[in-house]
């Protein structure tokens, strides 16, 4: 039977919209079983912690369980391999954090690319304090400059691993200052801050929660933040870049998803993220970490990360850092 042209070119075009109605008909549904995020780290860490502290909300908001799975390995690589290679439903996210920008380089081979297969939905994030012993005589950024460079090779700067941002905002620091300090990795800020107040190391360009009660009890001493603006829970205190122009380095953590997950979930899940993020309840909880909302758009989130990924890579490549 031959059918009217009027009639068939209404029928081809039903054809051609269900696509389209299937995906919305999809994110509609979105979600109907529980969320599971992949955590890079052992629990207790920057990354599980905020995984934690936004997953109940947005369960809340979302009406599913999320599940909260720590696959610890490789820098967190372990855990966004799972991701990528998972079915890109919007069921399977990724808790990470500014190492997945430093790995593209530190790591010469890797079975996917961050930033063309993870879409981040969700950032936080925060200063590292540029944290001395007691024992440093140096009260500003350019008296540690001078101190350093009176006693070349002298002082220890410890990190919580090789690699990590703690270690690469100190190899840039290093390198826009033309100081010579020894790196010294451990497994994890703890140690690092453990062996910090014992004086073994020197320096640790470390994160807010794991030095600001020592610095409250006078047992470290804080120099300068690396964010580009200063930190509102330490406002007396400068800016490394106010001292050594154009430098900047933060700690930031995140969720992510399967970039090729249909927009309408990536775009549903960034509004949720955006709304528990804004809670003014959440808000108190992240500025106890040390942490605030990274504001902007999924365009915004996604050139975040490239520009994260390219500044580190000539870091990673000037520091001849290698994974541990």
């Amino acid at each position: 039977m031959k059918l009217p042209r009027r009639q068939f070119l209404h029928l081809a075009a039903g054809v051609a919209a269900l696509p389209a109605a299937s995906r919305v008909a999809k994110a509609q549904a979105y979600p109907s079983r529980p969320l599971r995020c992949i955590v890079g780290y052992a629990p207790g860490g920057g990354t599980d912690i905020f995984v934690r502290l936004v997953g109940q909300p947005l369960s809340e908001r979302l009406g599913q369980p999320f599940v909260i799975e720590n696959r610890a390995g490789a820098a967190s690589n372990i855990a966004t391999d799972v991701v990528v290679h998972a079915p890109a439903d919007g069921y399977t996210l990724l808790g990470t954090d500014a190492a997945a920008a430093i790995n593209a380089t530190l790591y010469g081979t890797l079975n996917f690319n961050f930033i063309r297969d993870i879409a981040i939905v969700g950032i936080i994030q925060g200063p590292l304090l540029v944290t001395v012993h007691p024992s440093i005589p140096a009260k500003t950024i350019p008296e540690f400059i001078a101190h350093v460079k009176a006693n070349p090779g002298k002082i220890s700067m410890a990190s919580a691993g090789t690699g990590n941002p703690t270690h690469l905002a100190g190899e840039l620091f290093k390198a826009m200052t033309n100081v010579d300090m020894t790196h010294v990795p451990y497994r994890g800020g703890g140690p690092a801050v453990g062996d910090l107040l014992g004086g073994q190391v020197q320096v640790y360009f470390g994160s807010f929660s794991l030095v600001v009660e020592h610095i409250r009890a006078g047992k470290l001493r804080v120099l300068a933040v690396t964010t580009p603006t200063r930190f509102e829970l330490l406002p007396d205190i400068p800016t490394v870049g106010e001292f050594v122009k154009g430098y900047v380095a933060s700690q930031w953590f995140a969720i992510g998803l399967r970039k090729n997950t249909p927009a309408e979930i990536i775009s549903r899940l960034n509004n949720e993220m955006n709304a528990v993020l804004t809670d003014a309840n959440i808000q108190a909880r992240l500025a106890d970490l040390g942490t605030t909302v990274f504001r902007g758009s999924l365009a915004d989130l996604g050139m975040f990360i490239a520009e994260e990924t390219e500044k580190w890579a000539k870091v990673v490549k000037l520091s001849g850092a290698r994974p541990e």
